[in-house]
């Protein structure tokens, strides 16, 4: 389990919560917390070292905008977008982030590509943000990279083999395309039904051995408001609670690696960790979820 800070309106103190409670990972971005949230994780780092950290490249904070500019990574125009994925300001970003988190981040996503893409330029704009992070990897600044999306598999925009052609195409065979996050929950059950039929983006990442971070479990806080008696029944014979029986359905998923949870309370975090330290849901239970609720 790790902590995602998107939701999270005082980052500093989620993560120290977090790391406090055994959390390994701390998933955050330059654009989160008013563009706050990396320098508001830096001291919770300092003093869990062990704690591991990704951030990501691609939104571009308000408040950043205009020393992009004069940096001369962005022109006025390309900074008004909010979003950019060109080599420069990828690099420039990376390099804000290391200075920001006060280390190496461990991974650097890159965030949302299908902002704002037309279909016949993702395999470009793919290929360039990661042969900047090839570069970055090279030049001992990242550990690894990977690709966070909201709707990119969803819309049929890219997959697996695209990212894995584009990692190929920047990087060679020895690229560093580490992990995929992408949303999970009774919400955004697609991947899990695919993946039950071995197919789909859960199904290739654990192929190709990438590393898969569900995000948005409990989908913004929503989904245990829509569990029914029946639903909860469905998914857990025990005293669990509907949040609990969530996060138990994405954390059975198959491939998935790390499941993101965004809170600040103490008593929120011990119950999720409760729920995903129990036994994991069979593939039959996951079936008959999929085939209840649909995708």
């Amino acid at each position: 389990m790790g902590l995602g800070t998107y939701r999270c309106p005082d980052v500093g103190w989620a993560a120290s919560m977090a790391a406090r409670s055994g959390a390994e990972w701390l998933d955050t971005a330059p654009n989160y917390a008013a563009g706050q949230a990396e320098r508001a994780i830096a001291p919770v780092l300092e003093r869990h070292p062990g704690v591991r950290v990704s951030t990501k490249v691609g939104f571009i904070p308000p408040q950043e905008r205009a020393l992009a500019v004069a940096s001369g990574v962005l022109t006025e125009s390309q900074a008004l977008t909010g979003h950019d994925l060109s080599p420069a300001y990828v690099r420039w970003q990376v390099a804000r982030s290391r200075r920001a988190l006060g280390r190496k981040p461990d991974l650097v996503f890159v965030h949302n590509p299908e902002h704002h893409c037309p279909p016949d330029e993702a395999d470009e704009r793919l290929y360039r943000a990661f042969s900047a992070l090839e570069q970055a990897c090279a030049d001992g600044h990242i550990h690894g990279y990977g690709v966070a999306t909201w709707n990119g598999f969803s819309s049929g925009l890219f997959d697996i083999p695209t990212l894995l052609g584009a990692a190929l195409r920047a990087g060679g065979a020895e690229h560093r395309l580490r992990a995929v996050q992408l949303p999970l929950s009774i919400v955004h059950l697609a991947p899990i039904a695919q993946a039950l039929q071995g197919r789909g983006p859960l199904a290739d990442a654990r192929a190709a051995q990438l590393a898969v971070f569900a995000s948005a479990p409990l989908h913004g806080g929503e989904v245990p408001g829509l569990l029914t008696p029946e639903l909860l029944a469905l998914i857990t014979s025990d005293q669990a609670t509907p949040a609990q029986a969530a996060l138990a359905v994405v954390a059975s998923a198959p491939g998935v690696r790390r499941v993101l949870i965004s809170t600040e309370q103490q008593e929120h975090w011990n119950q999720a960790v409760t729920a995903l330290d129990r036994p994991v849901l069979s593939r039959q239970t996951l079936q008959r979820i999929a085939d209840v609720l649909g995708t």
